[in-house]
C-alpha cells in the first residue's frame, strides 16, 4: 500500500511504497503555507487509509471467498471492489455529499478524504490528489492483471489469497536461473506466487539431497532450524509432508498464508490445528513435570503460535523459510560429498564450483520432472 507523509522541509505531501528492497516516494503535491499543519497531515492519513483498503481488494480478492451470496464475504469484497469506480467521483464532487448512508469502507474513506481537501480548500491539491489517486487505482487493477511494474511493484511486499499464474511462470524461471533465489525475485514478483514457485524448487532440492545422502527428507528439512526463527522449520515440514503425499504446490502453499492471513485480521479459520497445538503444548507440559518436578510450568505461562508464518507478512516470511530450505538441502548435499574439507572463507574452489553445479543441475532436472504439479 502507499502511505501518505507531510514534508516539513519543503512543505509537499509525499506518497511512498515499498519496491521489495526498500521504499520509493513521489511528490504529489506542493502546498500552501497558509493550509494549518495537522489539517495536512489529516489528508496525508485518510489517503493511507483509503490505499489501505483498495489494496486490500488486491490482497483478499473476492474469488477466494466460499460464498458469494447476498450479504456473504464474498459479495461483501466484491461491493469493494465496484466500489473503486465511485472514488474519483466523489473526490471531485462540487456539491458538499448528502449525508446518505454510504454502504462500503472504500467509499467511507473516498468521502473521508474529499472532506479533508475541502477543508484545505483549493481546486489544485484536490486536482493533484485526484491524480495520484487515479495512478494508485490503476496500479491495483495492474496488480491484479499479473504485472508488477511502475507502481504496481509495491505488491512485491503484500501477502495475497491468491496467486496470479502469470506471476508463478515469472518465479519459476527465476529460480530456475538461480534456485538460491535472486533480487528480482523479491522486488518483481507477488510473494505468494514466489512462494508457490520457491516450494516446488524447495521440494526438488530436498529430494535430491534425501537421495545423496541417505537420510529421510523430515531429517533434511530438521536441519534447516533457525534460532532467530523457531517455527521455521514447521512450515517446511507442513509443505514437504504434504508434497510427500501428493498434494499440488499451490494447494499447499495457499491453506498456510490464507490461514495466517485470517489470523492477522484477528479470527482463526477451523479449529482442528489449534486444537493439535494445544494438544501438544499439554503433552509437553505433561512431559516436563514428570521430568522435571520442581519446575514451574502453568499453562497460562505458555505461549501457543497460532500459525507457523510471520501473521504480518507470511507470504515473504514463507518465501524466506523455503529459500533458507534450498541453502540447506545445498550445505548437506556438500557436507556429505566432502565432509572432511572445510567450506572455503571467501572464494569457493574448483571443487565447490563443481560440486555446486552438480547440485543446482540435479535440482533443476528434479524440479522439470514435476513442473506439472506447480500450478
Amino acid at each position: 500500500m502507499t502511505r501518505y507523509a507531510i514534508d516539513r522541509t519543503h512543505n509537499t505531501l509525499l506518497a511512498q511504497w515499498s519496491t521489495g528492497i526498500g521504499d520509493t516516494a513521489i511528490v504529489v503535491a506542493r502546498l500552501t503555507h497558509d493550509q494549518l499543519h495537522h489539517n495536512t497531515r489529516w489528508l496525508a492519513a485518510e489517503l493511507t487509509r483509503l490505499s489501505h483498503l483498495c489494496w486490500r481488494s488486491y490482497t483478499h480478492p473476492a474469488t477466494t471467498a466460499d460464498r458469494h451470496s447476498p450479504h456473504s464475504l464474498g459479495w461483501h469484497r466484491q461491493q469493494e471492489r465496484n466500489a473503486f469506480t465511485t472514488i474519483l467521483p466523489t473526490l471531485n464532487a462540487t456539491p458538499r455529499p448528502t449525508d446518505q448512508p454510504i454502504g462500503t469502507k472504500v467509499e467511507r474513506a473516498a468521502h473521508a478524504v474529499a472532506r479533508a481537501l475541502r477543508v484545505l480548500g483549493t481546486s489544485q491539491l484536490t486536482t493533484h490528489v485526484s491524480t495520484d489517486v487515479a495512478a494508485e487505482l490503476a496500479a491495483i487493477e495492474q496488480a491484479e492483471r499479473g504485472d508488477l511494474s511502475d507502481r504496481a511493484q509495491q505488491a512485491v511486499a503484500l501477502s495475497r489469497e491468491d496467486a496470479s499464474p502469470v506471476q508463478i511462470s515469472q518465479a519459476d524461471r527465476l529460480l530456475r536461473d538461480n534456485p538460491f533465489g535472486s533480487h528480482d525475485l523479491f522486488t518483481q514478483v507477488d510473494p505468494t506466487a514466489a512462494a508457490i514457485a520457491a516450494a516446488h524448487w524447495f521440494y526438488a532440492a530436498l529430494t535430491i539431497t534425501a537421495q545423496h545422502t541417505g537420510l529421510h527428507p523430515i531429517q533434511v528439512v530438521a536441519s534447516a532450524e533457525q534460532h532467530d526463527k523457531p517455527l521455521a522449520v514447521e512450515s517446511l515440514i507442513d509443505i514437504t509432508t504434504a508434497m510427500n503425499a501428493g498434494t499440488r504446490t499451490r494447494h499447499v502453499v495457499m491453506p498456510l498464508i490464507r490461514n495466517a492471513l485470517h489470523i492477522a485480521d484477528g479470527n482463526l479459520r477451523g479449529i482442528l490445528d489449534v486444537q493439535h497445538r494445544i494438544t501438544a503444548a499439554q503433552e509437553l507440559i505433561s512431559k516436563a513435570h514428570t521430568e522435571h518436578p520442581g519446575i514451574d510450568l502453568s499453562p497460562d505461562n505458555i505461549y501457543l503460535p497460532l500459525t507457523s508464518l510471520d501473521p504480518a507478512r507470511p507470504a515473504p516470511d514463507l518465501l524466506d523459510n523455503l529459500l533458507h530450505g534450498i541453502h540447506t538441502c545445498w550445505q548437506l548435499y556438500r557436507h556429505h560429498a566432502d565432509p572432511q574439507r572445510p567450506a572455503p572463507a571467501n572464494v569457493d574452489n574448483s571443487r565447490q564450483q563443481q560440486l555446486r553445479q552438480t547440485f543446482l543441475t540435479a535440482t533443476r532436472e528434479e524440479a522439470a520432472t514435476r513442473s506439472e504439479r506447480l500450478l
